[in-house]
């Protein structure tokens, strides 16, 4: 096997033990969810908790050692923060959309694969609004 090839597999063994980590977690729940944004439950705060540490040692660790599946380093370019409004309406059109829908567009995958159907067209919005976002990034204030 090329080593391409290898490492799209490895990709795809992650994200399922990914998505069965976030379903056994209770994170695709649509109830822990609602849960969290009501101020009922403090499960989805605890497992945001773990996971910025986590995501701040995995960015560091890429930073040193990650390489794509051509081999080259992966570059991360500075964040250039600006004045901050595109964060807030940025958060905010987030926020909407997953207090919406009940799931942030991580899990989606793992939603559509534990069999919640209803999901495929969120999945699809999804995606097509990432596409339309890379068509416009060049236009776009940033």
């Amino acid at each position: 096997m090329r080593p391409r090839t290898i490492g799209l597999w490895v990709y795809l063994v992650v994200g399922i033990a990914f998505g069965v980590v976030i379903t056994k977690a209770e994170v695709i729940s649509w109830f822990r969810i609602q849960e969290m944004f009501r101020f009922q439950g403090w499960h989805m705060f605890g497992i945001f908790a773990t996971a910025l540490p986590t995501a701040i040692l995995s960015v560091q660790v890429m930073k040193r050692r990650a390489r794509t599946v051509h081999g080259e380093p992966i570059h991360l370019a500075p964040k250039q923060m600006g004045s901050g409004l595109r964060y807030v309406i940025g958060g905010v059109v987030f926020g909407l959309g997953w207090a919406l829908v009940g799931a942030c567009p991580g899990p989606l995958f793992a939603l559509l694969g534990s069999g919640v159907p209803v999901m495929a067209p969120v999945l699809a919005s999804a995606l097509a609004g990432t596409w339309v976002y890379g068509l416009l990034r060049p236009s776009l204030p940033h």
